[in-house]
């Protein structure tokens, strides 16, 4: 093999070495770049489940105190009606609460 054969050969392997070194450069910008939004999006998914978390909280909260008011109310209406009917002599009509527990019920009576 001759010098120039030699030379023209170590010409081409180092253009290839250095076009496969950019390529190597450009895959690792780009591979960082994909790690870093995966960093972020796991930071998001991560804020969006505490937030789910937070809210399936406030919501047996308000599913618990709706359930405590309905029984309440339940408890108010059948010892208002029984006081109703001992006091005052009121019946219920069509189902209805008499107009002293709606008055209680409703809030127009203290």
């Amino acid at each position: 093999m001759e010098k120039r054969e030699v030379y023209e050969n170590f010409e081409e392997l180092e253009e290839k070495t250095m076009a496969v070194t950019q390529a190597l450069a450009t895959m690792k910008e780009e591979f960082t770049e994909i790690l870093e939004r995966n960093a972020e999006l796991e930071i998001e998914n991560q804020h969006l489940r505490e937030r789910l978390q937070d809210l399936e909280e406030k919501n047996q909260d308000v599913k618990e105190g709706l359930s405590k008011s309905r029984q309440n109310l339940e408890k108010l209406y059948k010892e208002g009606f029984h006081v109703c009917n001992e006091m005052y002599g009121s019946r219920r009509v069509n189902d209805e609460p008499c107009i002293f527990c709606q008055d209680v019920i409703y809030g127009e009576r203290a």
